[in-house]
């Protein structure tokens, strides 16, 4: 199963000149860009792991690509995100959101259904992954 979040999640992987393109864009709107990376990608959570600080002061993709270079070294078995947030309304908020990095499995989710009071079901993903320890979740077995 292919994880769909974010911008360009029902295309091809992009390319790292593709992901540099979509950087540079950030940049020159004046977006920071942030580097984030996480082993459960379930779509309630948002609270990924961050690589570093968001990249205020650059202007140039290639400090970016290069700080993701270093994430895909350490964290080249988990999923990689890029986000640009702009702040020209007084708060952070996110404008783009691409994964550019996932790991050899994606193992997927279940979804588990609940018969409640009046014939009503309700619904909850379950990630596969989930159900091994931290930091295990894709390694080979």
């Amino acid at each position: 199963m292919r994880v769909t979040q974010g911008c360009f999640s029902f295309l091809p992987d992009l390319s790292d000149e593709q992901i540099a393109a979509q950087v540079q864009y950030c940049l020159d709107k004046g977006w920071a860009v942030n580097i984030e990376f996480t082993d459960d990608p379930h779509p309630r959570n948002t609270y990924w792991d961050m690589w570093g600080l968001p990249m205020f002061d650059l202007r140039d993709a290639a400090g970016i690509m290069k700080e993701l270079a270093d994430c895909r070294r350490v964290y080249g078995d988990r999923y990689i995100r890029i986000s640009g947030f702009d702040s020209s309304h007084g708060w952070e908020s996110v404008r783009i959101s691409f994964i550019v990095n996932r790991p050899r499995e994606e193992p997927g989710f279940r979804l588990d259904r609940q018969e409640v009071a009046g014939r009503n079901q309700r619904y909850a993903t379950h990630s596969y992954a989930a159900s091994r320890p931290e930091g295990e979740r894709y390694t080979d077995r």
